[in-house]
């Protein structure tokens, strides 16, 4: 692992794991899917406009459009769709930990359809990450049990699925499209169904243009999906999705962070048990010998 991967890898969790806090501040004065859509066709404009200046080349291929239109409804329809529908019923932190406890799904995704098989050491780190991850939401189950935290919990899955299967996509098109590019289309392509929904259920006209929800806006647009998915997209050119996404169990510890400081979130000896287990999971699928690879179906 390089340096410069380990510190881009970092930060994209961290830009992924302030997404959550800034929706439920900037959700008070916009429709959730008004507030979706604006996200992401001002990310994918920038992206996109970016290129542009710099030359960038189009995407080629009916299979490489398909893959990026599959990533946009994946990753940005779907995900987008649950998240911004999630923060109205429950917390940031818990939010960003159940969206990603998405690697072991990922990791039998990557195992169908990117040839991607984990030794013993990488499916250990695994499953430590993920008894990490249960262990800090502990503490939140006792509430589960509330009919707006469960519809709240089931728009966060469906948000995590689409992310999912979008990051196995995203590892499949590889090189065979600019990054920024890539990025930039699935975001503006993803918008469309969102906009769809928003001016059909949602009257955009409710939107407040306050302070809080414009620096929201800007902040989720250009540092929690923009900047992050081109780092992002650009690591899968050159890592294995397990390796790479091992380190999603940083999200929900960064999210704790967050819920502690700003939202009175409560950070017990429990929790502090399941960041040691996250850790030493992301550790040690990183520390595994490259997965061994296989064609794809066989």
């Amino acid at each position: 692992m390089t340096k410069r991967y380990f510190v881009t890898v970092i930060l994209v969790m961290f830009l992924w794991a302030i997404c959550f806090p800034l929706i439920s501040v900037g959700i008070n004065d916009a429709p959730h899917l008004t507030f979706a859509s604006l996200r992401a066709i001002l990310a994918g404009a920038t992206l996109l406009f970016i290129a542009f200046c710099l030359n960038r080349p189009m995407p080629r291929g009916r299979q490489v459009w398909t893959i990026i239109i599959s990533i946009g409804l994946g990753a940005t329809t779907l995900g987008f769709f649950g998240m911004f529908h999630a923060a109205e019923f429950v917390t940031p932190g818990l939010a960003t930990v159940i969206a990603n406890t998405q690697p072991l799904l990922a990791a039998f995704l990557a195992y169908l359809f990117l040839g991607e098989v984990l030794e013993g050491r990488g499916k250990v780190g695994l499953l430590l990450g993920f008894i990490g991850i249960v262990i800090i939401t502990l503490p939140s189950f006792g509430a589960a049990g509330r009919p707006d935290q469960l519809l709240g919990i089931a728009y966060i899955v469906l948000a995590a699925c689409g992310i999912t299967v979008s990051n196995v996509l995203i590892r499949r098109l590889g090189n065979r499209a600019d990054p920024l590019v890539a990025m930039g289309w699935q975001m503006v392509i993803g918008s469309i169904p969102l906009g769809l929904l928003a001016l059909s259920t949602e009257n955009p006209t409710d939107l407040v243009w306050s302070t809080r929800f414009t620096l929201s806006l800007v902040s989720l647009s250009f540092a929690g999906t923009a900047l992050v998915y081109w780092l992002w997209s650009a690591i899968l050119q050159d890592v294995e999705l397990n390796r790479a996404n091992a380190f999603s169990f940083l999200i929900p510890i960064f999210g704790l962070s967050m819920g502690l400081i700003f939202f009175n979130e409560s950070l017990g000896w429990i929790q502090v048990g399941g960041i040691t287990l996250s850790l030493a999971g992301i550790y040690l699928v990183n520390s595994s010998s490259s997965p061994e690879m296989r064609a794809p179906g066989s």
